[in-house]
């Protein structure tokens, strides 16, 4: 009996499903960590039978081996995969912040590729609709912080597969920064944007699939038909490298799962004229701008916030803020990543930026209220408020969402 190419494929993927995860890949304790898709793909795709599937996914949607879920299911059998939609950077990520790979076919499936990125409501239902899918199949990795944006392709691939009649199944992966808690302001309504749509907190301590239970329970105008494809062996206390899994830039300025531990505080410096670190090694771990110098690191160091240390840096970004320029400012370095806090950290840093540079500035559009969800921080800060008092500011509400928040937490 002959097989052809794609049916051998498809018999090498079901093998893999079903292996046991090896012990390099296990996560504390002994616990072997499996995915969504994983798990998916482990049970024969029974979701997905007799369905035509279109796949949400970019880069990050790979197997511990590598190789990506589109791949996968595009050569085994028992999935009709018949498009997928590409967010913010693109399916393949291809594009830079701000970018995305717009309608193609791709080369390796011959799949048609839509663009979602900055779509949703009607246009990205009607995407849906010509794509011919019955199922929308999310995979994406996230990073925690509210104004990752790969969170709101969720959302708005959520609310548009509900106008357009489809089912929507979605694939966890880790929070690669803990579940253990929700930190930070949460979103005012009259400052929904793409880098936040709905009142969560900056660090929403969730992930994907508790996410997509929260949006369709609380905020979807109505329920999309939702399935979550749970990881097992995931606890809300690991970190990323807990999981065994490889780690694939969600995007270009998230080279390292170290780079996510630093994001939802430090972010907010897009909101400011200082570089955050774009165009770097570090981004978002670098933090500077012309005529600052060792006084910055001092005074955030004389604060004493816990697991992190402030070093004096020099670099000069190769794109974006200050490009080609050397320039002065801090690095961050985490040495206790269960004790540090990185949205208070990142309010610290802003309030002594503040304090020890004279040319220190907002963003001429306020682009920080969007970030931090309301006018709070920037005009606290700017009236001199301390990081204490600007990190008070938020705690009823915050603790109002850890309420909604709770209902929705699937994972111990």
């Amino acid at each position: 009996m002959r097989l052809s190419r794609r049916a051998l494929l498809a018999a090498g993927t079901a093998a893999a499903a079903l292996t046991p995860v090896p012990a390099a890949a296990k996560g504390t304790g002994g616990r072997g960590l499996r995915t969504g898709f994983e798990r998916l793909a482990a049970g024969g795709y029974a979701p997905l039978d007799g369905q035509r599937v279109g796949v949400v996914t970019n880069p990050t949607g790979v197997t511990r081996d590598v190789r990506h879920i589109v791949d996968v299911m595009h050569a085994d059998d028992r999935v009709n995969l018949i498009a997928v939609f590409g967010p913010e950077h693109g399916f393949r990520g291809t594009a830079q912040a701000g970018g995305s790979e717009g309608r193609y076919d791709d080369p390796a499936t011959g799949l048609p590729v839509y663009d979602t990125y900055l779509k949703s409501g009607q246009p990205l239902a009607d995407i849906f609709t010509a794509s011919g899918v019955d199922t929308v199949v999310f995979d994406i990795q996230d990073v925690g912080a509210r104004f990752y944006t790969y969170i709101w392709t969720l959302y708005d691939c959520m609310e548009a597969a509900r106008l357009a009649g489809k089912r929507f199944v979605v694939l966890d992966r880790p929070n690669p920064v803990t579940g253990r808690a929700a930190q930070g302001p949460v979103l005012h309504k009259e400052f929904a944007t793409f880098v936040g749509r709905e009142p969560i907190a900056q660090a929403h301590g969730m992930t994907v699939a508790e996410l997509a239970r929260l949006f369709n329970g609380e905020f979807l105008t109505a329920p999309v038909a939702l399935e979550t494809v749970l990881m097992s062996g995931w606890r809300r206390s690991d970190f990323y490298d807990a999981s065994g899994l490889p780690w694939v830039p969600p995007s270009p300025n998230m080279p390292t799962a170290d780079t996510a531990l630093v994001y939802s505080g430090t972010c907010l410096f897009e909101g400011t004229n200082l570089s955050e670190g774009r165009g770097t090694t570090r981004p978002f771990e670098l933090l500077g701008a012309e005529g600052i110098d060792r006084h910055w690191a001092e005074a955030v160091g004389r604060l004493g916030l816990p697991g992190v240390h402030f070093r004096e840096a020099y670099f000069a970004p190769t794109f974006s803020k200050f490009q080609g320029k050397t320039i002065g400012g801090v690095q961050i370095h985490v040495h206790d990543r269960a004790a540090y806090d990185p949205v208070r950290t990142g309010i610290a840093l802003l309030v002594t930026a503040r304090e020890s540079w004279s040319g220190f500035a907002w963003r001429t559009d306020n682009w920080i209220d969007r970030l931090t969800g309301s006018t709070s921080v920037r005009t606290m800060i700017d009236a001199g408020a301390t990081t204490d008092e600007v990190v008070a500011a938020w705690q009823d509400e915050l603790t109002a969402f850890r309420r909604v928040r709770g209902k929705y937490l699937v994972y111990r």
